[in-house]
């Protein structure tokens, strides 16, 4: 498991209760020491015990050499500076899991996409576990769902058997492009949902967002190639509507401090954990330029971040856009 944050301790916690050894890399060796000694990680989850299938390194060979799967749990934009440190490390027949959801700065790459390029390897060896996923709810054991997303169905089916626990029911799909294209896309609209709040709006504001949220998702993903039933699942409204709505939530809670009045950097400083939806807002953009899908709410989060837009503007603008219908033809299905 690479590497102890919050979902990847949370997700080492997952495998162990499925039964599975799982070792937990660390950044530092006081941390690792630290989960070995007392079953917790004292950083992200102090109050959360940890099964005694679960140990820590610092050390990366010393996890990957046998590891059968290797889960992949780092922030977005840094994944591919530190899978190429670790591809050498692991052994051939090992199937990657993504627990990621943003989109490459630079290269608009999906996470998938980039651990197969810098891997070297096929999809059929790469795994996606999407879904609505907040981790301390899921640390408690309380009842959720997820998504497991791969080309190969062996290699599906055999992340759902080591993720199965009495209180994580995961499913399968084959719908890669989806699966992680709601994931990436639900944390911008979830910044925008964090800017309501600290605007002072309600749920009437809050339903509506989310409602569009999914309308643009949808139309950008299929797209790409999606299928439209990946949007309405857990991958999809499933996903959006948890981090949208929670307080738990990286980027509601990072949007909220905007709709207050902070600025970008303030809000960077003081934020501990990454919100993926701040560097995955461009790239994401950029791929629906040009593919010419239109994704308002999208856009105005993106200029309320970089170029200094008001929340309270970007909501007015977006309210004042000519009406239209509900509903309109679906966009054309780029063939893979």
């Amino acid at each position: 498991m690479l590497t102890a944050g919050s979902w990847g301790t949370v997700f080492a916690k997952i495998l162990a209760d499925a039964g599975r050894r799982v070792t937990l890399v660390t950044r530092d060796e006081a941390l690792a020491a630290a989960i070995n000694t007392d079953h917790r990680n004292p950083r992200y989850l102090p109050d959360v015990r940890l099964p005694d299938l679960v140990r820590a390194t610092h050390h990366p060979a010393e996890a990957l050499a046998g590891a059968g799967l290797v889960v992949l749990a780092v922030p977005s934009q840094g994944l591919r500076a530190a899978l190429a440190a670790w591809a050498p490390l692991v052994e051939p027949s090992a199937v990657y899991v993504s627990l990621m959801k943003g989109v490459e700065d630079g290269s608009c790459r999906r996470m998938s996409e980039v651990i197969g390029e810098v891997a070297g390897i096929g999809p059929d060896r790469i795994a996606v576990v999407s879904g609505p996923n907040l981790a301390g709810e899921i640390a408690a054991e309380e009842p959720a769902a997820t998504v497991v997303a791969s080309v190969s169905p062996a290699t599906a089916a055999q992340v759902q058997a080591a993720c199965w626990t009495p209180y994580l029911r995961p499913y399968t799909n084959a719908d890669v492009v989806g699966c992680e294209l709601g994931g990436a896309v639900k944390n911008v609209i979830a910044l925008a949902a964090g800017m309501l709040e600290g605007l002072g709006f309600g749920l009437n504001s809050l339903a509506s967002l989310i409602t569009r949220g999914l309308a643009e998702t949808t139309r950008f993903a299929v797209a790409m190639g999606a299928d439209p039933r990946t949007l309405a699942g857990l991958a999809g409204l499933g996903d959006l509507v948890a981090t949208c709505a929670s307080p738990r939530s990286r980027n509601r809670t990072f949007g909220q401090k905007l709709g207050r009045g902070m600025t970008l950097d303030a809000a960077l400083a003081e934020q501990r954990q990454v919100a993926e939806g701040v560097r995955s807002c461009r790239p994401l953009l950029a791929l629906a330029d040009g593919l010419g899908v239109h994704m308002p709410i999208s856009r105005q989060v993106e200029r309320v971040l970089y170029e200094g837009l008001p929340p309270l503007e970007a909501v007015k603008e977006l309210m004042s856009r000519e009406p239209g219908p509900e509903f309109r033809a679906a966009a054309p299905v780029v063939s893979s």
